[in-house]
């Protein structure tokens, strides 16, 4: 009876943990995972839809199933000079959140507290708006402000070609319109510590995921007038803030962060291809500022010789103190950088 019932937990665990991603075919899937019968999982499912962990929508073929919110909550704040993020964490925040993991809760409170300081700081806006859904899986928090979007301002304040750019510099790690209050850390490293992340904002999305290297951007054709960041995180997660921290120091001796991955579709506008050493120097913007450019080159199947050699000849050759690294490189792709680099300066 014990095995029995342990096995039920673990189907019913299983369902739970990827009901978001087959919300239409799950009983399919668990079927197929665990060798039993459909109507078997459907047992399953059926209780944990008693047992309002699931909620079940249409009919017969068409039924599909999604978590059951534990809390949702909402949240307006006005911006002014008493609007302080530890503040609204410790009273309104974490007690929803609770209890959780002590590596959970520290995940949390850097995400949570450097977007909505960066919302109070630089979003030139007069309210933000915290919308928080909890189920048994996972947290997600949404914190929105009206003000003049941080894509459009990055464009300005760095006197970028487009918003996109200002993605590519993003992703980059180390970027802020006030060097003097802020370091530029903090959206890169919540980006990297949640299982999804993203930014939406003007015309803009720009998302990462956890475990993989790229970001990327949809643009939007109805642009909206306000900057929603939105964080996703399983309430069960082993992950904790330092390893990430730790995985962009160069060293185990060096704390400081002075690796960033760099992913080069971003710079890519279209169906362009990357071609110049206009393009390359754009995607070379503020690398110097790391040890250690590693340059991800996953769905690039071509560059040009210009653009190549402008990374891999020229600006290596100013800068033999800087390591840098190409991944997931195509054949011909491959090619243009190796012979880029037969031109480097012999030291």
């Amino acid at each position: 009876m014990t095995k029995l019932r342990s096995r039920g937990e673990n189907i019913r665990r299983f369902i739970l943990n990827h009901i978001e991603k087959h919300s239409a075919d799950i009983g399919v899937f668990a079927a197929h995972h665990f060798g039993i019968t459909r109507q078997a999982v459907n047992k399953h499912i059926q209780r944990l839809v008693v047992e309002r962990a699931l909620v079940e929508t249409g009919q017969t073929r068409n039924k599909s199933y999604k978590l059951v919110p534990i809390f949702e909550s909402r949240f307006v704040y006005k911006i002014d000079s008493t609007l302080a993020e530890d503040i609204v964490w410790s009273n309104d925040i974490r007690p929803i959140l609770d209890p959780m993991p002590d590596n959970v809760r520290d995940i949390w409170i850097f995400g949570f507290t450097e977007m909505f300081n960066n919302a109070i700081d630089h979003s030139g806006g007069d309210e933000i708006v915290v919308m928080i859904k909890k189920t048994a899986i996972n947290t997600e928090i949404c914190i929105g402000d009206n003000g003049v979007g941080i894509f459009r301002k990055i464009q300005a304040a760095l006197n970028l070609l487009d918003e996109r750019h200002a993605v590519l510099e993003l992703s980059k790690g180390k970027l802020t319109t006030d060097p003097k209050s802020h370091t530029g850390e903090g959206i890169f490293f919540t980006s990297r510590m949640f299982d999804h992340y993203g930014i939406l904002s003007g015309g803009i999305y720009f998302s990462h995921q956890f475990g993989q290297p790229e970001d990327w951007i949809l643009e939007n054709e109805h642009p909206c007038g306000i900057t929603s960041v939105w964080m996703k995180l399983s309430n069960h997660t082993s992950r904790t803030s330092s390893k990430v921290f730790d995985e962009y120091a160069s060293s185990d001796d060096d704390y400081r962060f002075n690796k960033t991955v760099v992913p080069v579709a971003l710079a890519k506008y279209g169906n362009d291809q990357l071609i110049s050493r206009s393009q390359a120097k754009r995607l070379l913007a503020r690398v110097e500022l790391f040890k250690t450019v590693i340059f991800d080159f996953k769905n690039i199947d071509f560059i040009g010789q210009a653009f190549a050699d402008e990374i891999f000849r020229v600006f290596a050759n100013q800068h033999p103190e800087i390591d840098l690294v190409p991944i997931h490189t195509h054949a011909d792709v491959e090619k243009m950088i190796k012979r880029a680099k037969s031109g480097l300066e012999k030291i």
